[in-house]
């Protein structure tokens, strides 16, 4: 082959087909999707159960390593699967990887939520021996 043969893909193999553009606009919503999740869901949540937190002296407990491990692994699942979601040839394969990043991204947005439920649900469970031991006192 030379260069004037009207070839401008590779020498050997099949050429790939082009991207369609449905690939670019499912990417492009899977990334608007992710970042309004992460800044109108997350970021709020986590600073209303951060405060709650602090104005009850750690009476409501926030698993801050738990939260930030788990954000940061989930915030690797979702920029793999865009990744994944901008390489595909057909609009649907796009799609695929599109929507599951959206929905990692609103399991991350709940977890703290989940996880501030547990431990506050832990906290009540050894909270009321001390009620009942501070009435019988009071009580005689």
């Amino acid at each position: 082959m030379t260069a004037w043969s009207g070839r401008s893909g590779r020498r050997f193999g099949r050429e790939r087909p082009p991207r369609a553009r449905g690939v670019w606009i499912a990417t492009v919503v899977g990334v608007l999707v992710v970042l309004l999740v992460f800044t109108a869901g997350f970021l709020p949540l986590v600073g209303f159960l951060g405060g709650v937190t602090a104005t009850t002296a750690g009476l409501v407990p926030f698993p801050f390593v738990r939260v930030t491990l788990v954000t940061v692994l989930g915030g690797l699942v979702v920029l793999g699967l865009l990744v994944l979601a901008v390489t595909r040839r057909r609009t649907v394969a796009a799609w695929v990887p599109v929507v599951l990043a959206v929905l990692v991204t609103i399991a991350v947005t709940v977890y703290p939520l989940v996880a501030v439920a547990v431990g506050s649900a832990d906290r009540a469970g050894d909270v009321w021996p001390i009620i009942t031991d501070l009435v019988r006192r009071v009580t005689g």
